[in-house]
């Protein structure tokens, strides 16, 4: 799978090294740049708590779409990643009607 990092605005050059520094530290993906632009491929289909939750963190300081995050909900992970007073919650999941 893979997530589309946009819309993506660097604020300065040391903003936009900080970005791609994170995202090598994230282990679940590996980063594609191309003509078409910035994408995260997923290692495996299934992440981890503490992946998701960095993706969360990356995406919202970015903000990049965040819907794309919310197929990762599972029975595992629904305690914490569906609280609607989470910083996530609308951004991730605003077309959800609850």
């Amino acid at each position: 799978m893979k997530l589309e990092c946009k819309p993506l605005l660097f604020l300065s050059e040391l903003d936009e090294l900080s970005f791609f520094d994170r995202i090598k530290l994230i282990k679940c993906v590996k980063l594609i740049c191309n003509s078409e632009g910035v994408f995260l491929q997923l290692k495996s289909k299934s992440i981890s708590n503490i992946c998701l939750r960095e993706l969360l963190a990356l995406f919202y300081r970015y903000n990049i779409e965040m819907t794309q995050l919310s197929c990762f909900l599972n029975e595992e992970n629904q305690s914490w990643f569906l609280k609607e007073n989470a910083y996530w919650y609308k951004r991730t999941f605003k077309n959800i009607n609850r």
